[in-house]
């Protein structure tokens, strides 16, 4: 896409180029005019000399034609041979004409009078060079014009966006909890000029923003409180089933899949709750990436054993990251349960170190088509027929890395499977 210049240049452009346009329809009509009038003074000039030298002429036959710095004549006497006169003039017919002379350009009156014709040149060379000081004048006044239009324009763009420029720091400057005071409200609507339509259509926009953002901000804390009582109240139940001595094995199973079921249901909400918010994560929060990573292991086990798979956690290294538990939980659960979904009756191996946290599988892998697309929401990949998610997984991980200025890329594995590669933004 090509880079679209300010608003300002914009206009200045215009502006120069409009002065442009005029200086140079201006000189053009000055130097056409100036022409025109010089050839007209030169052929009234040669015209007077040649009527005057004819009259003398006449009056006198030994009279001599003029013949000074400007002007030269010659007369062609009928009977007789004319050799002082040039060939390239003897050719000449009664008119005006242009010819040049040893590289000297002449303007040349031609007549007849009782069968002599008369000849009077008039040397260009100066008006010629008068003419040219005067189209240097024009050019430079062309010049001149642009460069006063572009700068003219320049301040006059300045002067003429300054209320939309204002208008959007204001805008721009502005946060949810602190609406602008935009420039221009005040005016009345019979007074209002555009920059004011502009404030109120903003105004307008903003009000209906804050609204749109003060009811999302009332459904997240109602879904919040009435999601949290109930996964509470199963959470209870679960730990006192589990307590009950009675129970069987099978059932003692069942239970801990719906404790756990319920513990990562809260999780969850907690990490969309925290997306929901307009600012970055808080960096007061830390979280013990180890831990984190190791809990995540032993609660998918389970998962793993059933699918005969391994997994492994083969680097671990005490990491602290300033970042919310349940967001980084929510990124390794789903890396893992992933590459999990992905595997049957192979391993998968977790590393974590202070520069990244790698999950590796040596499952089915991503088909290389489908790698650009994994980080899409509601997109599921044609590789793996037992994976029964909703596409989300991924892309909530991506959102998280996002967030939190984090690089998460998936790669094919060096022999088989995929690669999940996750790059901390830390300075420590």
């Amino acid at each position: 896409m090509a880079r679209r210049h300010s608003l300002r240049v914009r206009v200045a452009v215009a502006f120069a180029g409009l002065g442009a346009l005029l200086s140079l329809l201006l000189a053009v009509g000055l130097w056409l005019a100036a022409h025109d009038v010089s050839q007209r003074l030169m052929d009234q000039t040669l015209k007077a000399e040649l009527e005057d030298y004819m009259a003398r002429r006449g009056r006198n036959p030994a009279s001599l034609p003029p013949a000074t710095t400007s002007l030269r004549g010659y007369v062609a006497v009928a009977g007789t041979a004319n050799t002082e006169l040039p060939a390239a003039i003897a050719r000449l017919l009664p008119g005006q004409h242009e010819i040049e002379l040893d590289a000297t350009p002449y303007r040349v009156a031609v007549a007849d009078q009782g069968g002599d014709r008369y000849y009077i040149l008039f040397n260009e060379v100066r008006q010629r060079r008068r003419e040219q000081g005067f189209f240097n004048y024009l050019v430079a006044g062309a010049a001149l014009m642009t460069l006063l239009s572009a700068t003219i324009g320049y301040w006059l763009a300045g002067r003429v966006i300054a209320p939309v420029t204002l208008l959007a720091h204001q805008v721009r400057d502005a946060g949810p909890e602190s609406p602008p005071q935009l420039e221009g409200l005040e005016q009345p609507a019979a007074r209002r000029d555009e920059i004011g339509d502009l404030a109120h259509a903003f105004d307008s926009y903003l009000r209906r923003l804050g609204a749109f953002i003060e009811r999302e901000r009332a459904f997240a804390a109602d879904a919040s409180h009435e999601l949290r009582t109930p996964l509470a109240v199963i959470q209870g139940a679960a730990e006192v089933l589990a307590g009950d001595p009675a129970l069987a094995p099978a059932q003692a199973q069942r239970v801990a899949r719906i404790e756990r079921a319920a513990q990562e249901m809260s999780e969850l909400i907690a990490a969309l709750l925290l997306l929901a918010r307009e600012q970055a994560p808080s960096t007061d929060e830390e979280c013990d990436a180890e831990a984190v990573t190791r809990a995540c292991i032993e609660r998918y086990l389970p998962q793993a054993e059933r699918r005969g798979t391994r997994l492994v956690l083969a680097q671990s290294t005490p990491l602290r990251l300033p970042v919310a538990p349940a967001l980084f939980a929510i990124v390794v659960a789903n890396l893992v349960r992933n590459a999990i979904a992905h595997t049957e009756n192979g391993d998968v191996r977790i590393s974590l170190d202070s520069r990244q946290l790698r999950v590796d599988d040596n499952g089915v892998g991503i088909r290389a088509e489908e790698l650009g697309k994994v980080f899409e929401r509601y997109y599921r990949g044609s590789g793996n027929r037992d994976s029964h998610g909703a596409g989300i997984g991924l892309s909530l991980v991506k959102r998280i890395c996002d967030r939190c200025g984090w690089r998460i890329d998936l790669a094919p594995g060096e022999t088989c499977g995929t690669r999940a590669s996750l790059e901390f933004n830390t300075t420590s």
